[in-house]
């Protein structure tokens, strides 16, 4: 076993939200001289989506990670807005890192899709904190805005439907033969398939609808700027369908200094698929002394 049992703590958030928090460590004991890393997750799914890059961190650096589950998803309750927002989520993100990372001590942040949108939005509402604290980025299969985007037909009534539905989860309506191949690139692991596919599947119905009508109406790019002085790297599947490499080359345009690594044949799902590859970009944050962070490229 590399991650010890996780402590679990609930975080109040706005209107009422109740949010699901982990904070892990390893076998290695800590050194409380390295920065937290705060990991957000994407859309439809929970914090074990994490799980393989958490597991592989925590074998080789003696850090403190710090998951949750978005508003809505996993063991976090939705609470009382009145519209799902992207920014009301990284609102939620300050929450977090307040109850699991007070004061000034430094911060990873690592984001996959919409949680790589939550971190932006973080960076646009919490500005001087982003600046001031967070010693690297890792943007996983994400935007700054999605507006634009060929939409699938039918698509928006669907999802609109979704978000008044009973709160059911998503389960049939998601087949594997389906989600699989829009999610994974090629040669994926059937057992990564099934473990991600079985996240989605038990996530509820008016979150899926409401956070796409989030995502769709989304845009950081405004924030963007507040990245100038933050080492980020940006990684994205040249196969991914969600968020296509377009997007992630807008990214790297938009913050001065940004590394983009396209990975061949892969999709949306790079912790499962390219763990080392997302592992590392996270340790080299984690390595980075505070005062001389590294110097990211093209």
């Amino acid at each position: 076993m590399t991650v010890r049992s996780a402590r679990h703590l609930t975080v109040s958030a706005a209107h009422e939200a109740r949010l699901a928090v982990q904070v892990h460590e390893g076998v290695l004991e800590h050194d409380p001289s390295l920065p937290t890393v705060v990991m957000a997750h994407g859309w439809t799914l929970t914090h074990a989506a994490w799980r393989p890059v958490l597991e592989e961190l925590l074998t080789h650096r003696a850090v403190r990670v710090v998951t949750y589950d978005q508003r809505g998803h996993g063991d976090s309750t939705m609470g009382r807005p009145p519209k799902a927002t992207v920014r009301l989520l990284g609102d939620d993100l300050a929450e977090v890192i307040a109850a699991t990372v007070p004061g000034d001590s430094p911060l990873v942040l690592v984001g996959h899709s919409m949680g790589g949108m939550t971190i932006m939005a973080y960076a646009g509402s919490r500005h001087a904190d982003f600046g001031r604290r967070v010693r690297g980025t890792v943007l996983v299969g994400t935007a700054a805005s999605v507006q634009g985007r060929r939409p699938i037909p039918l698509e928006s009534l669907v999802m609109g439907v979704a978000s008044r539905a009973p709160r059911i989860g998503a389960g049939i309506f998601v087949p594997s033969a389906i989600q699989g191949p829009m999610i994974f690139g090629r040669d994926a692991d059937p057992a990564d398939v099934k473990e991600v596919v079985g996240l989605i599947k038990r996530t509820k119905m008016p979150t899926i609808g409401a956070f796409f009508t989030a995502i769709e109406a989304h845009d950081e790019i405004a924030s963007l700027a507040h990245f100038v002085d933050v080492p980020t790297h940006i990684l994205v599947g040249s196969k991914d369908r969600l968020t296509p490499v377009a997007w992630a080359r807008m990214l790297q345009e938009q913050i001065p200094g940004s590394r983009l690594t396209v990975l061949p044949d892969l999709g949306h799902m790079l912790a499962y698929e390219a763990t080392g590859t997302v592992t590392d970009a996270v340790i080299e944050f984690v390595d980075c002394p505070v005062d001389s962070p590294p110097v990211a490229s093209a």
